[in-house]
């Protein structure tokens, strides 16, 4: 069954994280997503995992997960070669995507309006940490430096500690879920008006616009100096991870329905004393103290899923924290279709995380494997109007790998 976005080519020219994850969300929903790699490929190929701890640019976890179902091209785009083959594959294409530094593409003579002169109803949307313009423009960006920038990790972790961050790239993940929106309504704009625009995406911008807590401390400091303060356990803001019979379990916001609070743990006597319905209880540190007693020692009569249940009984948002492989055996995902087989010649067979959700009609598919650094470069050249003759040629001449 054909994808929703099987019509739609995409000229991929990102790396790393952000953009790829973007592009794959496109791939894995019918579109072509041209994957243009520099010579020696995407830096995440050199990102671990490794299948059998063996490092290996056929075989890193990061970069299979993030480029499935795209189409992989070697080309040198610093060699005039390169960009005249830039040029044909524009032409066929529906939107451009990139996340270089800002001006690598201008420098090179192949940036916005190179593409837009040539075609003028392709928009380009160009993925960077700071944005195309202002002082931060050419400021190198990290997972951590862009956490501490425009995330939350000022309010994370224990007041007496220094501040953490969400584990691994979960920040440039979700800068991709939130580029692919903007790829989306470009497109839209593109397919419907014939009009191609510079879309200036920046990930830092993402992150301060989220929903998760940044603009409401950004705003809050703006109009009242208000900072707001770490703390893990120390009020009963009953916000963050508790230990449970079996592991540990997450709440948030809780505080705020006591009510709730005490009907998840079976209303017991102690709760029916007026002093709990007093919004001041959660900020007097007896009331803490004694609620907190009563709390742990209910949470520890109780394994994750228990807890769980009856979180979601009395309407308390609340998860359980399951390792990798608890996460990989759990019934509802296996009934859920999440992992899905594929066959890879250098990694074999294995699962991976499948569709991120379901459209009955038009549904997401593993069509391919991620591919293999130049996989497919000498039939993407001749879909562009190359003989193999002068793919040979420029083989030779090192401006595309052909493998």
């Amino acid at each position: 069954m054909a994808g929703p976005l099987d019509d739609l080519t995409i000229l991929d020219l990102t790396h790393y994280i952000t953009g790829p994850y973007a592009t794959k969300l496109f791939a894995d929903y019918g579109a072509d997503v041209i994957k243009i790699e520099r010579p020696g490929g995407d830096p995440a190929r050199r990102l671990g995992p490794f299948k059998d701890e063996q490092e290996h640019p056929e075989r890193s976890g990061t970069f299979f997960y993030l480029n499935t179902n795209k189409r992989s091209l070697v080309l040198d785009l610093q060699q005039e070669q390169g960009r005249d083959i830039f040029a044909r594959l524009v032409d066929g294409a529906d939107i451009v995507v990139e996340n270089f530094r800002p001006g690598v593409l201008d420098a090179l003579g192949i940036g916005w309006e190179f593409i837009h002169s040539r075609r003028p109803g392709v928009p380009l949307v160009s993925i960077s940490n700071f944005g195309q313009s202002g002082p931060y423009r050419d400021y190198k960006g990290s997972e951590l430096v862009l956490y501490g920038f425009a995330g939350e990790l000022y309010t994370m972790g224990v007041a007496e500690r220094e501040p953490v961050k969400m584990y691994g790239t979960a920040a440039l993940i979700e800068s991709g879920a939130a580029a692919s929106t903007a790829i989306m309504a470009a497109c839209m704009v593109g397919r419907e008006q014939s009009i191609g625009q510079h879309v200036d995406f920046a990930i830092t911008d993402s992150h301060l616009g989220g929903v998760d807590r940044r603009h409401a401390s950004a705003i809050a400091y703006e109009f009242s100096g208000r900072k707001p303060l770490r703390h893990a356990g120390s009020a009963m803001g009953l916000g963050g991870v508790y230990p449970c019979a079996d592991g540990y379990v997450e709440f948030t916001g809780a505080a705020r329905f006591l009510d709730r609070m005490a009907d998840m743990m079976g209303s017991p006597e102690w709760s029916q004393d007026p002093k709990w319905a007093d919004p001041r209880a959660v900020a007097d540190p007896v009331l803490v103290e004694e609620f907190s007693g009563h709390f742990y020692a209910w949470l520890m009569d109780r394994t994750r899923r228990e807890v769980w249940a009856e979180a979601r009984r009395a309407r308390v948002v609340c998860g359980p924290l399951f390792t990798v492989q608890e996460l990989f055996d759990d019934p509802h995902f296996r009934e859920r279709g999440f992992w899905q087989t594929v066959t890879h010649p250098e990694m074999g067979t294995f699962e991976m995380p499948g569709r991120p959700f379901i459209m009955n009609d038009s549904p997401w598919e593993l069509r391919r494997p991620a591919p293999l650094l130049g996989e497919h470069t000498a039939e993407l050249l001749r879909e562009a109007g190359y003989a193999d003759g002068e793919i040979e040629e420029l083989a030779a001449q090192r401006v595309v790998e052909v493998r």
